[in-house]
């Protein structure tokens, strides 16, 4: 969601600077994107960027953004009734965690400072939790519990486990057996 003040200009060369600092923050993390590395990048002068961008953080924020979006995604995979709801679910979260864990390694300093006050991503997750509780609870796959407070926990144990993993920098492949392991133990309790 590309979201630019109006009184800058939004343009291809906007997106341009959007990309080249996705590039430097996929590649090197946030701590090595500035100003002059983007001019570097792109050949552009000052002028160029901050008619476009009032700062760093401004395009940092709109990276992060379409980042999360792409991790938005990953939890739409229709379930199978034909199949082990518990398997799917944990399989979905996952991938899930993998494309968050990739993604928030890039961004480890820029996540715990920012995206813990996103209350509108906390939302949009706690929603998408609920929809899946819902279905579950409705097909019998789980007991009765309180969606709410249910999407809710499974958020905090998600982000909390996510969080860790990054901030202790664990391997991907032992954050993602670890959490697989650990939210099925929580899945579990949660049968019908």
């Amino acid at each position: 969601m590309n979201t630019v003040k109006k009184d800058l200009i939004f343009d291809d060369m906007s997106q341009k600077i959007i990309d080249t600092a996705e590039k430097i923050a996929t590649s090197s993390g946030t701590d090595d994107i500035t100003v002059r590395k983007i001019l570097q990048e792109l050949g552009i002068t000052n002028r160029v960027f901050y008619n476009r961008f009032h700062n760093i953080e401004e395009v940092l924020g709109i990276v992060y953004e379409n980042t999360i979006l792409k991790i938005r995604e990953s939890i739409y995979q229709k379930l199978d009734p034909n199949k082990d709801f518990f398997e799917q679910v944990i399989e979905i979260v996952a991938n899930t965690l993998v494309m968050s864990y990739e993604n928030k390694m890039n961004f480890n300093q820029y996540v715990f400072e920012n995206d813990s006050v996103s209350h509108r991503n906390y939302e949009w997750w706690k929603a998408e939790i609920r929809k899946i509780i819902d279905y579950a609870k409705e097909n019998g796959y789980i007991k009765n519990v309180d969606s709410e407070v249910m999407s809710y926990s499974i958020w905090c144990f998600i982000r909390g486990y996510n969080a860790d993993a990054v901030g202790r920098r664990l391997p991907r492949d032992e954050a993602v057996s670890n959490f697989k392991y650990s939210f099925g133990i929580l899945l579990d309790g949660m049968r019908a």
